[in-house]
């Protein structure tokens, strides 16, 4: 099955990422982070709100309809929606200039994974940490792009990527801690298939769509990891899905327009916009963080 996204907003993001649907507000937040900015928009397209910050904001966690945790290039810090307010709830890498946070989410258990990288992007300092119960662990070291953390609906199964080895690996989790109790394994090889593995999320039904940078595309994957259907794009730069919508069932896709030519972005005059696509398969609910 192929299918092809439709532009919802036409906004322009060097690096767009992030995006999780607030199911009490009914927005789907979402960020560019070369541009340290958060957006809030409707299931229709409609922009609510957005944010400038004086750092790199990456990625969000619900506390409740009020309040984000947000994923910064120094820690975690509790976001007030209304008046814009930030308070640190614990630091990460805060003293290490060179590195900041990159795709994070939380598992069933309400645990944050929270993947780090290098801001040149040259060399494999970044990491990948847990936070739940007021407790930072760390779950990886010298990673270079951490990408596609997602998790199964039971919360048995993580999902993810260092983007450049071209591999989605998987792990069985405790589904009360979030804590990864195995190895990690191969779940598929994408050296073969289009661009590289970017963000990801998991469906309802246990499958994994992912998007593929420099590939034009969202794949969904099968359990087995096998290729289930593909959503063309018409940009290369794609990031990452999210479900949203009343019934969860609007794809959302973040894409990307840095480090294009001035001929591609001729090309891609949508490239940094927001995609969507009425999809036949619900996601899942974001569970919020257990601070």
């Amino acid at each position: 099955m192929s299918q092809t996204a439709k532009l919802l907003i036409d906004s322009k993001c060097s690096l767009g990422e992030g995006p999780i649907w607030h199911p009490g507000r009914q927005e789907l937040f979402f960020f560019d982070i070369n541009e340290e900015t958060l957006f809030a928009v409707t299931a229709t397209g409609e922009i609510t709100n957005q944010w400038l910050f004086n750092e790199i904001v990456a990625a969000a966690a619900i506390v409740d309809d009020n309040t984000l945790v947000l994923a910064t290039e120094t820690g975690l810090k509790g976001f007030d929606i209304a008046t814009g307010g930030i308070a640190s709830i614990v630091g990460i890498e805060a003293s290490n200039g060179l590195t900041r946070t990159n795709d994070s989410r939380v598992h069933p258990s309400g645990a944050f994974w929270i993947g780090t990288m290098g801001k040149a992007e040259d060399a494999p300092s970044g990491a990948v940490y847990h936070y739940r119960d007021g407790t930072l662990s760390t779950l990886k070291t010298a990673i270079s792009i951490p990408n596609a953390t997602c998790f199964s609906p039971d919360g048995t199964i993580a999902y993810w990527t260092d983007t450049p080895t071209r591999q989605i690996m998987q792990c069985a989790t405790d589904p009360a801690t979030g804590m990864p109790i195995g190895e990690w394994t191969l779940f598929a090889d994408v050296s073969n298939h289009r661009g590289y593995p970017d963000g990801a999320v998991v469906d309802s039904q246990g499958y994994l769509w992912n998007a593929r940078w420099g590939g034009s595309c969202v794949v969904r994957h099968a359990p087995d990891g096998s290729i289930d259907r593909i959503i063309e794009v018409p940009v290369s730069q794609v990031t990452c899905p999210a479900f949203g919508g009343p019934d969860l069932k609007t794809l959302f896709i973040t894409t990307a327009s840095k480090n294009l030519s001035a001929e591609q972005l001729t090309a891609e005059k949508t490239a940094g916009g927001l995609f969507a696509l009425d999809v036949d398969v619900a996601g899942q609910a974001e569970t919020p963080i257990q601070l």
